[in-house]
């Protein structure tokens, strides 16, 4: 072996282990360097309370972040029946109750139809059309009260401008609004040649409810 070989080589014998010098061996040695360590980690902390956390309680020397908490949205909450009944949202003002103003609504309403019922042709079943009539947006529609069981509504014909569960409110070529009950009244509305009938007390229904309900077919239907 060279020299210079063997020079360094005795060197690295002799020499001190680096991971002796940064890792403490045997207990005594470990216990220091803890000790050392919380002390300089905590220095507000006396050194009997560090020596009784070292006795009695498991020493966590790693940090958790805090979870933060999600807040929860508020719901924004609607108007209630009373409050619309009071600000009046559902009232339609004298001024605009005109039969004329609505009359674009009915064009809208026909072509709404025939889209719906994908053209009302003659050979077209009568009760698929029917059953779209039942569960359509009749806004716009210009119905006729045919039966009632009250005299006063038999006549009655207009475009209907809203409907509720109980009542529909029409507007008449006569430019007056009337609020007719759905309770023992039979509607009909003509569309291209194509009459239905409805019958109010089996229609007591919102619209949006309406359009979710199963209609079963009846032989007779009384008011």
């Amino acid at each position: 072996m060279e020299p210079a070989v063997l020079k360094a080589s005795l060197c690295m014998a002799r020499g001190p282990d680096p991971l002796k010098r940064r890792w403490p061996q045997g207990s005594e040695e470990a216990k220091a360097f803890v000790h050392a360590f919380l002390k300089r980690s905590m220095p507000k902390m006396k050194a009997e309370a560090i020596q009784e956390m070292l006795t009695r309680k498991a020493v966590v020397l790693e940090h958790y972040p805090k979870k933060k908490t999600k807040q929860k949205r508020k719901k924004t909450k609607g108007f209630t029946a009373k409050q619309r009944r009071e600000l009046r949202l559902f009232e339609i003002e004298p001024e605009q109750q005109r039969y004329a103003i609505f009359l674009p609504l009915h064009e809208l309403w026909k072509q709404y139809i025939r889209d719906l019922c994908h053209g009302l042709k003659p050979d077209a079943q009568p009760h698929m059309i029917q059953g779209k009539l039942l569960k359509a947006d009749l806004h716009g529609a210009i119905v006729t009260v045919t039966k009632s069981k009250c005299p006063s509504y038999v006549g009655i014909t207009g475009i209907i401008l809203q409907e509720f569960k109980h009542v529909f409110k029409i507007i008449t070529k006569e430019d007056k609004l009337k609020v007719v009950p759905k309770l023992n009244n039979v509607f009909s509305l003509e569309l291209d040649g194509f009459i239905s009938y409805i019958y109010g007390s089996k229609f007591l229904l919102r619209a949006s409810e309406r359009s979710a309900k199963k209609f079963k077919l009846k032989g007779t239907i009384d008011l």
